[in-house]
């Protein structure tokens, strides 16, 4: 149950299903081959306006190494096609724990927030008895029962009937396929959201109505699910060379990151001036 949780997580940040690995390693790092998802803001796009297209630029700069992406959608087998098949070398933005990859240290480490219009009461917990009351928006991933630490924390407390479900994925003819639950609180359908915190910080900044973010920072005595992450870049298990080049960028280069991510309005909760706020 712990680990279909933890794949259930991994949807919510960019779609990813995990996979087993098992592939050839990739050769010296002249060429960046990322694997990413051609819509999918505020992760990646194909023009390239993504954060994790940006901070892949500024990987590939430090690594002297051409940048190329393979693109497909993050559904379910997204590795598998991928990085396992050999199309591309490097996954950006999964979670630090992700077994099935060689993860790098985490370059940002955010949680789950609570979406809400400024100036309504915060919500903060969700033993917050205005929780039974209000209009719910969580993000759901529909498959196999599988849903997002928020759905099931929800529903341990018999919160089920006021919620609104928004899918992970989205729509792929969209421009912002992952933008409608944050709409949602700006026009009023749901009075609050449950978030994935760089979803929320990007698409919050962008509503015409002011939105605020209160991080989902949980007692770990309590019977909740994780709601915060680290997060890390992810390369095959054997190409511990390539995965050292990346390491190093990261190091090389965090300052110029962190300012990435903060343009980007990703909330954090390692270093919360990064993120504005």
């Amino acid at each position: 149950m712990r680990s279909a949780f933890r794949n259930s997580a991994l949807a919510a940040f960019s779609g990813v299903a995990v996979a087993m690995l098992a592939a050839a390693p990739a050769t010296a790092a002249t060429t960046l081959r990322v694997c990413a998802d051609p819509n999918n803001l505020p992760y990646s796009k194909k023009d390239g306006s993504g954060f994790e297209n940006k901070i892949a630029e500024i990987l590939a700069d430090q690594m002297n190494a051409k940048l190329e992406y393979y693109w497909m959608p993050q559904r379910r087998g997204f590795l598998r096609e991928t990085i396992k098949a050999g199309h591309c070398d490097v996954v950006m933005g999964v979670p630090s724990a992700m077994r099935t990859l060689e993860t790098t240290r985490p370059y940002y480490r955010s949680s789950y927030v609570f979406l809400q219009r400024k100036g309504d009461p915060t919500i903060s917990s969700y033993d917050d008895p205005a929780l039974k009351k209000l209009k719910i928006g969580v993000q759901l991933i529909g498959e196999d029962g599988l849903n997002t630490p928020p759905v099931h924390d929800l529903g341990r407390r018999g919160i089920v009937d006021n919620i609104e479900g928004y899918m992970v994925y989205g729509d792929p003819e969209s421009d912002t396929p992952l933008s409608p639950v944050v709409d949602a609180v700006a026009d009023g359908d749901v009075d609050v959201s449950i978030v994935w915190g760089p979803i929320a910080g990007y698409y919050a900044k962008a509503e015409p109505v002011p939105l605020k973010l209160t991080p989902i920072l949980i007692d770990p005595s309590q019977p909740v699910l994780q709601m915060a992450y680290g997060i890390s870049i992810g390369t095959r298990h054997a190409d511990l060379d390539l995965h050292g080049e990346v390491s190093q960028a990261l190091r090389e280069r965090s300052e110029e990151i962190d300012a990435v991510l903060a343009d980007y309005g990703v909330p954090r909760i390692d270093k919360p001036q990064a993120s504005g706020k």
